[in-house]
């Protein structure tokens, strides 16, 4: 069953917008009285049937409501720091959506070479990946933050710093706890310095290794946010 995601849902009446009504009715080939699936990306679910199939303005009936679908026990922030190629970081985005991960945050470092960013079209990214792993919820995307302040914005559960400079760090999945809320911060592809490690370190951030392979930043993000989900199961 196709499902469309409307982020307002008031009644048992409502419309998809433009985009989704075109899918619908031109690409779906959809028409009234067809069944479907909708979410509003705060965590309802909804079994609805078309009422008027207006390639500009679908109307739906919603026929069963689900709050709270599938919802998570914890959530993972990930802090993480823009690609030069922003290809590689908006296929992160996506991965990570797919997995789970609740936040995300474009992290501006010391050795970034990214410093803008287009949210509209990140936004876009996360609710098609939103849509595509069938989830209620839709990442919230925070706008570019500063490492300092992030770092010292202030967080309730565990925070980790990946990174690959010398010196032993422990595997995240022997840390990462069950049921706990998680913030991870990922790189650029210069890494984080020496300096912002010990910031990060001093606000109560652990040191942790994703394994002996030197990553890409946009795989270190895929693989950490695949680690804490592991954990979660």
């Amino acid at each position: 069953m196709q499902l469309f995601y409307i982020p307002e849902i008031t009644g048992n009446t409502v419309a998809l917008d433009a985009d989704e009504s075109k899918h619908a009715v031109k690409v779906l080939r959809l028409s009234g009285g067809d069944q479907i699936q909708i979410v509003d990306g705060k965590g309802g679910f909804y079994q609805a049937e078309i009422l008027d199939a207006h390639p500009k303005s679908c109307s739906i009936s919603i026929l069963e409501t689900h709050k709270e679908f599938e919802k998570r026990d914890f959530s993972l922030h990930l802090a993480i720091a823009p690609t030069k190629n922003i290809d590689r970081f908006e296929w992160c985005l996506e991965k990570c959506t797919e997995i789970g991960v609740d936040t995300i945050t474009p992290l501006l470092s010391s050795h970034s070479e990214r410093k803008i960013i287009k949210p509209e079209r990140l936004e876009k990214i996360l609710v098609s990946a939103m849509k595509q792993s069938v989830k209620a919820y839709l990442p919230k995307l925070n706008e570019l933050t500063r490492f300092e302040d992030l770092i010292n914005a202030g967080f309730q559960g565990e925070k980790y710093i990946a990174h690959c400079n010398d010196g032993e760090k422990p595997h995240l999945k022997k840390l990462v706890s069950k049921g706990k809320n998680v913030l991870l911060l990922i790189g650029p592809e210069g890494d984080f310095s020496p300096e912002e490690v010990e910031q990060a370190k001093a606000a109560g951030f652990t040191e942790i290794s994703l394994g002996k392979a030197r990553l890409r930043t946009e795989t270190a993000g895929v693989v950490a946010c695949h680690i804490v989900n592991l954990a979660n199961e």
